[in-house]
């Protein structure tokens, strides 16, 4: 059912929104609308502009909730807003204290990696750094050389020019060491070992001992930071730990309070008459138990002022949607909204769609064990995971255990239960000018007949309700259609029970009326609004010619609409096949030993691959065959602007 909806408009003196705000909105759920967009009748109204002065410091928090492990973030502790604002500062004040340590130490990090980096291929280097570094007619160039360009130095260059290259390290693609060359010689030595692609290393006279024993005393500095960071990062967790509560407590009070001040981006401004005071205005949509509760609440407030008014007294916007079932039907909801939320004035659809669900899914898939199994998997999966689709299952599960009595099927095997109404596959009737048919197809498309004639009694009302007066009398969904349809299916069953005369009375009396009706829907509609030119500017040929072949086209869905549930019937009659097929190849038919793996996996088979086929087949029962013909689905959901407190 759909929840009846108030609309309230709350004013009072501007600086008292927040008091307003946090005492009463904040109690009850509130669809609010943009006061400027809904009171453009109101002269001088003004948006309500001002920063949210949470925001930052919520965000603040919820970065450091975040750093927060699982365990802890559900841990909450009731906190003022002065104590929230407290603990946010002072744990942003440790946290950036312990973090500019971090960052000093991961920037000393780097400092430390780069240069054993430099140093790391010279170590086989025997000598002192500093040693080296001190020639005064000496000049050296730290680097290495590709390996083949050293073979070709080292052969054909090496003896002629005036160096000495010592190689410290080596691997498949290149030669890692030092050159030495006199201080006059040292450009030309410098062009002749470019030119074997030589790539300078810039070592930097810093280093003290070997380079083994700079490399070493690096080595141990970084391990060094990396404990220290280590450390600093161990203390900001055991920091946000011991502090957990209050932080989420923290984020939970500002979290609130930025909310409701966010509420100020749909309010609007206005001043007194002497202009000395501003008032800030509030409107929106509350149910009617809330508007009622609300109003009461707030009766010896002095500085709120709410005017209530329902959905007639507003003509700038239809009410939200919000919906309301039995607990047994609110998964199906689920359904209603992939189609579409119904309008305010419509009719919510959820129940029935719950109830008509479930028992065609239990003709087309009727069997003891594997119900049960939909019933008990689908009950446990929305118990502990809370999935939707599990309670449909669950409930399409009972429906589905129900007409495995009444075919006696017990994951697939017929002797074991005696079929309480039929066998699907066995059970004929005889019918007038047809002939034998099987009884679950004339059953599926005689059920299909009453739900479609319900459908269109839905339609009247839904036309009734938006005060569609032409559309509930003459649409092909509605009472001529439900007439037409109606005569239709009196005049079948008449037939085939053999009355024959009364059949040829209604069908002459009750089946033309209603098509001339249809035919002439758009200027009978005009003429029922007392709309002038009741027929369309096209002319009366044209509107002639076209209405002839929407009756045809009309006429053709009613009787694919109708054809259309024979599918019910189908899959009870394929089922027992696919469940014969499985205990023929378990043995099960002949007498014999029966396999029971083949057994236990054919009904897991079974029961996965024509659930799901069954139920996206009367998912479209629901949607083509029912709901097109009274349903439109063009609502929009109410959605509270604040998080309900207690």
């Amino acid at each position: 059912m759909i929840v009846k909806m108030k609309f309230i408009s709350i004013t009072g003196p501007k600086a008292d929104i927040d008091r307003v705000v946090n005492t009463y909105l904040s109690k009850y759920e509130i669809h609010l609308e943009n006061a400027l967009t809904e009171l453009q009748t109101v002269q001088n109204l003004t948006p309500y502009i001002q920063i949210n002065p949470y925001k930052d410091t919520l965000k603040l928090a919820s970065d450091y909730a975040g750093m927060l492990p699982v365990n802890l973030q559900g841990k909450t502790k009731k906190l003022s807003l002065e104590e929230a604002l407290s603990c946010v500062q002072s744990i942003d004040q440790t946290l950036t204290t312990l973090n500019q340590e971090h960052n000093r130490l991961q920037e000393q990090l780097k400092n430390y990696k780069e240069k054993a980096d430099k140093i790391a291929p010279f170590q086989n280097l025997p000598c002192s750094l500093s040693s080296i570094f001190s020639f005064k007619f000496i000049r050296l160039r730290f680097g290495r050389i590709p390996k083949e360009y050293y073979d070709k130095f080292e052969k054909y260059v090496y003896e002629s020019c005036d160096t000495v290259f010592y190689r410290c390290n080596s691997d498949d693609r290149f030669v890692w060491g030092i050159y030495f060359a006199p201080r006059e010689e040292i450009h030309k030595v410098d062009a002749v070992y470019a030119s074997m692609h030589f790539e300078r290393f810039y070592v930097p006279d810093e280093y003290e001992g070997t380079p083994e024993t700079a490399f070493q005393k690096l080595h141990q500095q970084i391990l060094d930071t990396y404990r220290a960071i280590s450390d600093c990062k161990d203390q900001m967790q055991d920091y946000l730990r011991k502090h957990a509560e209050e932080l989420n407590g923290a984020v939970k009070v500002l979290s609130m309070l930025s909310e409701n001040f966010d509420v100020r981006k749909l309010a609007a401004c206005t001043s007194s008459k002497k202009g000395t005071e501003t008032f800030y205005i509030l409107c929106g949509w509350m149910s009617e138990e809330d508007a009622e509760a609300f109003q009461h609440d707030i009766e010896n407030d002095e500085n709120l002022y709410c005017f209530i008014e329902d959905q007639n007294n507003n003509t700038l916007r239809e009410p939200p949607t919000k919906l309301k079932n039995p607990k047994l039907f609110r998964p199906f909801e689920m359904y209603v909204q992939m189609y579409g939320l119904p309008s305010y004035n419509e009719m919510d659809p959820t129940v029935f769609v719950g109830l008509t669900y479930s028992f065609i899914f239990g003709a087309m898939f009727g069997d003891v064990g594997q119900g049960l199994c939909l019933l008990i998997g689908g009950a446990l999966l929305y118990k502990y995971r809370k999935i939707t689709l599990a309670a449909i299952i669950s409930l399409a599960g009972v429906f589905s255990t129900l007409f495995g009595f009444l075919y006696g099927s017990f994951f697939g095997f017929e002797e074991v239960l005696p079929a309480l109404w039929l066998k699907p596959k066995e059970a004929m009737i005889t019918l007038p000018l047809i002939g034998q048919m099987n009884t679950v197809f004339v059953v599926a498309i005689s059920f299909g007949m009453f739900l479609i004639l319900v459908t269109m009694i839905f339609h009247i009302i839904n036309a009734v309700r938006a005060q569609q007066v032409g559309d509930a009398i003459f649409s092909q969904n509605a009472i001529a259609g439900l007439i037409f349809y109606g005569a239709v299916v009196a005049t079948i069953v008449l037939y085939m029970t053999g009355h024959a005369l009364p059949a040829t009375g209604v069908l002459v009396i009750m089946f033309v009326i209603p098509l001339i009706a249809i035919f002439l829907k758009e200027p009978l509609e005009k003429l029922v609004e007392r709309k002038k030119n009741p027929f369309p500017k096209t002319g009366k040929v044209m509107f002639f010619v076209q209405s002839f072949f929407e009756l045809f086209e009309i006429l053709l869905n009613y009787f694919s609409n109708t054809l259309s549930f024979v599918r019910v019937g189908a899959f009870a009659v394929s089922h027992a096949a696919m469940m014969e097929v499985v205990l023929m190849l378990a043995g099960a038919t002949d007498g014999g030993s029966i396999n029971w793996l083949v057994i236990i996996l054919g009904n897991i088979f079974v029961c996965a691959m024509e659930g799901l086929i069954v139920g996206i087949q009367v998912l479209r029962l629901e949607y083509y065959e029912m709901f097109s013909r009274f349903y439109k689905g063009d609502g929009r959901a109410f959605r509270p602007f604040l998080k309900k407190t207690q």
